[in-house]
């Protein structure tokens, strides 16, 4: 496998609404390295968030690192939510069960690596 260089304007550019585990308002998801480019472990995504949209609790088989670039948002356990901000890192552990997004007068956006598998459970 050779080296490749990802340019972020040439990821297409998902967009979920109050589905898909995500309530609030828009969220929009570019899928920036993963098994498309021959990713076994380490995934790499952008997730940014419309002011008030966030994802509902759920939590991850394998660990999730959270790098935050962009306005202000929440991660949040059933115990405690953060406020988190650019520049602030967030290491999540595996079956950590959470939340993220952002507050309701900002935007937000964190890039994401996860390893695979995935397997995100969904709260009911």
């Amino acid at each position: 496998m050779e080296m490749q260089i990802i340019n972020l304007k040439d990821v297409p550019v998902d967009v979920k609404e109050n589905t898909h585990g995500f309530i609030g308002g828009k969220v929009y998801g570019q899928f920036i390295i993963n098994e498309k480019q021959g990713a076994k472990v380490a995934h790499l995504g952008l997730v940014k968030f419309a002011p008030g949209a966030r994802n509902k609790f759920h939590s991850h088989k394998n660990e999730e690192i959270m790098v935050i670039v962009e306005g202000k948002g929440i991660v949040a356990t059933k115990e405690k939510e953060y406020v988190c901000t650019p520049g602030m890192i967030v290491f999540l552990p595996p079956g950590l069960v959470h939340w993220h997004g952002a507050t309701k007068d900002s935007t937000f956006a964190h890039y994401v690596v996860v390893c695979q598998p995935n397997d995100m459970k969904m709260e009911e």
